[in-house]
Parts: C-alpha cells; structure tokens; sequence
C-alpha cells in the first residue's frame, strides 16, 4: 500500500503510540522521518530513535518520552499537506502556543526548528507544530 503523505503517517504512528502509553513504536525508514526525529530529539520530544529492519524494508524503532504519567507530546500536527503546501518566511514562522512548543521546518539548511531557523535567518516549508 502505497503511502501518500510519510509524515503525516510518521506523526500519526507517534500520536497513537502516546495515546496507547506505548515504549516504543515502529516506522518505515526515509531521510525526511530520520531529520523530523533528530529535530523531535534535539527538543526533548521523544528519548531517541534506532534503525531497525522491518522484513525486508529498513525501518525506525522510536522511543517515545512521558514526564510524570503524561506524554512529553501534548500534540502533534501536521501543517503543509500534499495537498496544500504552506510555506512561511524567518521572520513569519509561527510560534506555538506562546513559545513552549515548536515548529518544524524544512529549510535549505535542513529540517529546523523554528528558533534554530529564525537564528539561521532562513525560512522554508513548515512541516509540523508540537506542544
């Protein structure tokens, strides 16, 4: 089954693996859901993530994070779609819920948060909001 949009599909697998107070939950493997979870590692949103195979296909083991019971990810969305692709400029990046949570974005420089891409001064496709 072909996939139309893999982080849409890598933030869904996150969200209900959250929900069901999961350890760990299995992802197919691509350069974009490695850079969107070393971001999501960076900002202490998730413990970490491994390489794993999933039968004959690589695959990412992610490790999911909880601080006292709750999940360390209020919420998870995804901004620019297939669909609809939402781009915004370093100074117009928006901020999530007054700054405690962060945007992803796709830049020249590579997937960033948006305070790692306002310091870079670079805008790009804003991937994701988490809180």
């Amino acid at each position: 089954m072909a996939i139309n949009d893999p982080l849409g599909d890598l933030l869904t697998r996150i969200r209900n693996g959250q929900r069901a107070r999961k350890d760990s939950v299995l992802s197919p493997a691509s350069k974009l859901r490695t850079r969107v979870l070393d971001v999501l590692q960076r900002e202490g949103y998730i413990r970490g993530y491994s390489d794993e195979v999933l039968g004959e296909h690589p695959g990412l083991r992610i490790e999911l994070k909880y601080f006292e019971g709750q999940p360390a990810i209020q919420h998870v969305a995804r901004v620019s779609k297939p669909g609809r692709r939402v781009y915004s400029g370093s100074k117009e990046l928006p901020i999530v819920r007054n700054g405690l949570g962060i945007t992803i974005v796709s830049t020249p420089k590579g997937v960033l948060s948006d305070a790692e891409a306002r310091e870079q001064n670079v805008g790009g496709e804003v991937l994701a909001e988490v809180f």
